[in-house]
């Protein structure tokens, strides 16, 4: 089998060439002249998906490492005895709930797996000392899933990229939509709908498995899980549908855009992707995902009055706040916050309220706060909207390079290569290097903003309230407690428990030395 390839099947032969097997792709193009391009496109594309596994691979081997180990890392403990210590000295802040969990949602936790709520009376670093052995054994089971998952997904692609499934499943869509639908072979768009639909059902089929094994399996073994398989397969195709009933005309837009862009298509394409992204942002929270969860206004009390005074405090418009019934799929815990101009809202999920105090709950949505006043949330939506402004400026120089597409057996000599193709594999093979390095910038960014969202809490004079309500999180969602360093890197969104409570202790640290100096 020579070197560079092509596919085993292209559509200039209209049929799979197993007697030719994987033959050497064409070094030129048709007025005789090298094509790079067409060369080495495959091959090179092959090449970064093995380069990607076997780095990533690297990684996770490192991890599994990690989650071998026995003994309980000493740099936690001792942090987080400071902790443990902080909270036995008296305190000045009042708790306005007799209950220190503030238990105003359900908690259903008959799941199995040996998941215990938090004892509110005992010191943090007993109860994740006693959660440590499961954290490890949950991180196992999870690194070794992935593995598994990631070699198929990686092999898969690799296959499918050699057999040239791509320009048979579009061959197909194209017979298909003229059989069953009455689609002509020139109307670009219908086609593509079809082929993007039997490419979303093959994709959902063959993902199934790793996902039903995930949820029913994992999570279940280690608590987590409580959703049914009636659930599950309710949200499946609720997701399906939605994706059709938005997806479509979004790419039937966007292809027409394109068609119809001229030189400059990627001006107009990246104006288009930019109102799209602000009309979901502002219906997927109060049309898609209550298809999902149900939605109910915060009890009245003095949670409720606190977050509403943090609001204030920060002149953070809030208009409404919510509590979600989280508790219906997993016992996983969060709050987010979402909305544009003066109509803000909150959402915190059932199972947070059931697992940390008022005090540490306001000291969250402190953070979460911080992240607003910040401007994290306004930068991260630039950053993206000037990713793919510059994606599709790139794109728009590679579109009519037919070499490209028909390394990947896009070869017909009686039409156009389809638009989608083109978009698809330009961010499968030029592009994709760019997005590597790129995804791993913004996760290295997405960590500073975590320490500059603590310390914004730490200024409010939460500091202790955050650092406990952390380490509850860490213990109920069974967090890894002494993470790869490089894994941790390429890889956390959100810095190791141990480094932000390290940093928040180290600025109250500070503050300290400030006021006995200010004395």
């Amino acid at each position: 089998m020579d070197l560079p390839w092509k596919p085993i099947y292209t559509q200039s032969t209209g049929e799979f060439n197993w007697a030719g097997g994987i033959s050497a792709a064409k070094d030129s193009t048709d007025d005789g002249s090298f094509s790079p391009l067409a060369y080495w496109s495959l091959a090179g594309t092959i090449a970064f998906t093995i380069l990607v596994y076997v780095v990533e691979g690297y990684l996770d081997g490192r991890q599994k490492n990690s989650y071998e180990i026995t003994e309980f890392p000493k740099e936690l403990g001792k942090t987080v005895a400071k902790i443990d210590a902080q909270r036995k000295e008296p305190s000045t802040k009042s708790e306005s709930s007799k209950d220190d969990k503030t238990k105003e949602g359900n908690n259903d936790s008959d799941d199995g797996g040996d998941k215990s709520s938090i004892d509110k009376d005992r010191p943090l670093l007993e109860q994740l000392q006693e959660k440590f052995k499961s954290s490890q054994a949950y991180g196992m089971d999870k690194i070794n899933f992935g593995m598994i998952a990631g070699t198929y997904e990686t092999f898969e692609s690799i296959i499918f990229l050699l057999l040239g499934f791509s320009p048979y499943l579009w061959d197909q869509s194209v017979r298909l939509g003229g059989t069953y639908l009455g689609i002509k072979d020139d109307e670009e768009i219908k086609i593509t709908l079809v082929f993007l639909l039997v490419q979303a059902i093959i994709d959902t089929i063959k993902s199934l498995p790793f996902e039903l094994y995930r949820t029913f399996n994992i999570e279940k073994k280690h608590g987590f899980n409580k959703q049914t398989y009636g659930l599950f397969f309710s949200d499946k195709l609720k997701s399906f549908g939605l994706s059709c009933i938005i997806g479509g005309p979004f790419i039937a837009l966007m292809l027409k855009i394109i068609k119809m862009g001229g030189e400059n298509f990627h001006i107009y394409l990246w104006a288009f992707t930019f109102c799209f992204s602000v009309f979901m942002m502002t219906i997927v929270p109060v049309v898609i995902m209550p298809l999902f969860n149900t939605y109910e206004p915060l009890k009245d009390g003095s949670l409720k009055t606190r977050i509403y005074e943090l609001a204030g405090k920060l002149n953070y418009p809030l208009k409404n706040l919510f509590l979600m019934d989280g508790s219906k799929r997993s016992s996983h815990s969060n709050a987010f916050m979402f909305g544009f101009g003066s109509n803000k809202r909150i959402v915190l999920f059932d199972t947070l309220m059931e697992q940390v105090s008022q005090n540490e709950i306001l000291a969250i949505l402190g953070h979460e706060l911080g992240h607003w006043k910040l401007g994290h949330t306004l930068t991260n939506f630039a950053v993206t909207q000037v990713y793919f402004g510059v994606a599709f400026y790139f794109f728009s120089q590679c579109y009519a390079s037919k070499d490209l597409y028909a390394a990947f057996g896009f070869d017909s000599s009686t039409s156009d290569v389809p638009t989608i193709i083109a978009l698809l594999l330009f961010f499968q093979t030029l592009w994709a290097p760019v997005d590597k390095i790129l995804s791993f910038v913004l996760t290295v960014f997405s960590r500073h903003c975590e320490f500059e969202a603590d310390k914004f809490s730490v200024d409010l004079d939460m500091s202790q309230e955050l650092q406990s309500g952390l380490c509850k999180i860490h213990l109920e969602n069974l967090g890894a407690m002494c993470p790869d360093s490089l894994y941790s890197m390429y890889h956390y969104s959100h810095p190791p428990l141990v480094e932000r409570l390290s940093a928040m202790m180290a600025l109250d640290q500070r503050s300290a030395l400030k006021m006995k100096k200010g004395n």
